[in-house]
């Protein structure tokens, strides 16, 4: 039976495994969609997060000079956010190569048919504006998820609601394998959605992301957070401070109920909001007045961070040696299960 439902209660044994491919600094959508579910499991687990930067180059089209700097960008966002390398194993995922190797022998167990059918993939393909011309490795990355779940012994994944089918389909494939092989090797994940799993973009068009640039960097300046809050659409027809104000589909809104420190104010100004008589900049004022408190110190022990780039790579290696070791393992089973040792 499938077991892509939402976990609750994670026992302290369960493996948790995320990550991000590279392809760029983070940004609040990350920050709801994972990065504090993260902060919070290393509390009771030891989860293994990966820097994605193989599945990352078919993103770049091969532009290797932009997935390395994004390995460095990304790893300063999980450390200024408060990822604990004490608590957490950080690996890069091209410095396991096992994760490759595992990847190529499940690559055969799914059709071409069926990865184009993956909704995520369709979604992606649809936000870039490509079908066909579009590189291999970018339609073949779900089983290179696959890989990197499995290898490390994942049972707990971290997901947004649109991650959802990538965990049904490494659950797919890991069936097919123990049932071609004959016993269960690999085993199947569960995915774990975060509170806020969908972060509208500033333009309350689509979700927060890079691509489309209506995002605000967990870097952000002040400045720019509070040019962001501005552009932040509402409601069109609150054209007064005394007309009614609606609730439903006002960006303002969406993000103070991700970010507002205090729930119960965020209520009241919604009621006043709704009745009429509270004015945007009102809503606007404290929602910037939240972000600032919030991406301020992580802006601050990023750019301290930043100033020693050899001791973030010097934790970044010792974590892919400490995740190719289970990596290893993993592999090794599959190919005694396979039969592929010739000696």
């Amino acid at each position: 039976m499938s077991q892509t439902s939402t976990a609750s209660n994670p026992s302290a044994a369960t493996i948790v495994v995320t990550g991000d491919r590279t392809t760029g600094p983070l940004h609040l959508g990350h920050y709801v969609g994972s990065l504090q579910t993260r902060l919070s499991l290393q509390e009771t687990h030891h989860p293994f997060i990966l820097l994605a930067d193989t599945q990352a180059l078919a993103d770049h089209q091969g532009d290797y000079r932009a997935v390395r700097q994004s390995v460095i960008d990304v790893a300063l966002d999980y450390l200024a956010v408060g990822i604990d390398p004490q608590k957490s194993t950080i690996l890069i995922q091209s410095m396991v190569p096992e994760l490759a190797e595992l990847s190529f022998y499940l690559m055969n167990l799914v059709s071409i048919a069926r990865l184009e059918r993956n909704p995520t993939v369709k979604s992606e393909l649809k936000a870039k504006g490509q079908d066909r011309d579009v590189a291999a490795g970018f339609l073949t990355y779900p089983v290179s998820q696959a890989a990197d779940i499995t290898a490390l012994r994942g049972s707990l994944i971290p997901v947004g609601a649109d991650q959802l089918p990538m965990i049904e389909q490494t659950n797919e494939i890991v069936r097919r394998f123990n049932r071609m092989v004959g016993e269960n090797v690999l085993n199947e994940c569960s995915a774990l959605l975060s509170n806020t799993s969908r972060l509208p973009g500033i333009d309350g068009k689509t979700k927060m992301s890079r691509a489309a640039g209506n995002h605000i960097s967990l870097a952000a300046s002040a400045d720019d957070i509070e040019q962001a809050v501005n552009k932040m659409y509402t409601d069109a027809n609150h054209l007064t401070i005394g007309s009614p104000g609606q609730i439903e589909g006002n960006v303002v809104f969406s993000f103070l109920d991700a970010f507002d420190a205090e729930p119960a104010h965020v209520n009241e100004l919604k009621a006043q909001y709704q009745h009429g008589g509270l004015a945007d900049r009102v809503i606007k004022a404290r929602l910037n007045e939240q972000l600032q408190a919030l991406i301020g110190p992580i802006r601050e022990r990023r750019a301290q961070l930043a100033k020693d780039p050899d001791a973030i790579l010097s934790l970044l290696l010792c974590g892919s040696a400490k995740a190719r070791q289970t990596a290893a393992l993993t592999l090794h089973k599959v190919k005694t299960a396979m039969g592929m040792y010739y000696f």
